[in-house]
């Protein structure tokens, strides 16, 4: 098959901010997937997301799907925005749609979605201005967070809060650095877990995934922040967390957190792949925090080639795999 490659490149830019660029893909994810695609007999051709060039590419240049790792380039439905061009000229593509991309953007929304579907997740509260009244229910600690970033970008350990005073100052700092809403939400105290489901002719669930942030005590970090994602395995600054695939649970509590991953990525509509973010919490109940339908797929770091290995897949195997599922769910 003759196959596009579309992605944001991450970038090294001392005028932005330093987590500005992080959701984006480096050279080593993009050169991998490429090569993985070629391995298995495709063409392959690279599309950095630049918008007329990416409408006049595929004007011009006939393809027979698109690989699509892309985050967009701004706004509310960023993730969405390539999808919705290549729907516009009728082009298959990999990964799940508009609609499920943009939701799953929205941290709060997809949270409305699992609470009517039944599925635990942290009770929380959104802010547009800084100055509501905080829910008398929620139970402090509470961890603020942006409601449309992903890679936990704006996130580390000072977003955890046990004060009134110091929530408000955490939901301003958010509300005015990342022009949008800030999400508080109850602070789960347990085990930190990613479940990947990937659609291969089947539904599959990968072997779940445990963080152990013990190993991280240097960097005072105890949860997937944004500096344990963005300096993983750096020695000098205690980022590096224990992984465990499969994770250390009982075959009950692997059973709960696996139901709650599939059921999360069927209540988001997602297609192809999807990994989903759940807390363990001391009396085993898995708490969703959040779905990401549109994964890091870098061979060494990320979390779903990860678990993908344990599985028993090869790389190659793994990015065949989202290929060959998205062709088929588009040839129906």
């Amino acid at each position: 098959m003759k196959v596009a490659l579309t992605y944001n490149l991450k970038k090294k830019d001392d005028t932005k901010p330093p987590d500005y660029f992080s959701e984006f893909d480096s050279e080593e994810t993009i050169k991998a997937i490429i090569s993985a695609l070629e391995s298995k007999g495709h063409t392959v051709e690279a599309l950095d997301v630049e918008y007329p060039r990416l409408f006049s590419y595929f004007r011009n240049n006939r393809v027979d799907i698109v690989f699509n790792i892309a985050e967009g380039k701004c706004g509310r439905f960023r993730e969405s925005e390539v999808p919705a061009v290549l729907d516009y000229l009728d082009i298959p593509y990999t990964g799940s749609n508009t609609f499920s991309l943009a939701l799953a953007l929205n941290k709060a929304l997809t949270k409305k979605i699992l609470k009517a579907e039944g599925i635990p997740t942290p009770e929380f509260q959104l802010f547009t201005t800084g100055k509501e009244t905080l829910n008398p229910a929620l139970k402090f600690p509470l961890i603020v967070k942006p409601n449309r970033e992903g890679s936990a970008k704006g996130i580390n350990k000072n977003n955890v809060v046990c004060r009134e005073e110091d929530l408000y100052k955490k939901v301003q700092e958010i509300i005015s650095f990342y022009k949008q809403e800030a999400l508080v939400e109850e602070f789960i105290d347990g085990k930190e877990l990613t479940v990947g489901v990937l659609e291969d002719g089947k539904t599959t669930i990968l072997p779940i995934l445990e963080i152990d942030f013990s190993t991280c005590k240097k960097s005072g970090e105890y949860f997937y922040s944004w500096r344990i994602k963005e300096y993983q395995g750096n020695s000098d600054l205690g980022t590096t967390p224990t992984f465990y695939c499969p994770a250390r649970l009982t075959s009950e509590e692997e059973a709960r957190v696996k139901e709650a991953a599939l059921k999360t990525h069927r209540a988001v509509g997602c297609f192809d792949i999807s990994r989903t973010d759940i807390r363990l919490d001391k009396k085993g109940i898995p708490y969703v925090l959040e779905i990401n339908p549109l994964p890091g797929l870098n061979p060494k770091e990320s979390n779903f080639p990860l678990m993908a290995y344990a599985a028993g897949m090869q790389y190659e195997e793994l990015i065949e795999a989202i290929l060959m599922s998205a062709s088929e769910r588009n040839r129906v």
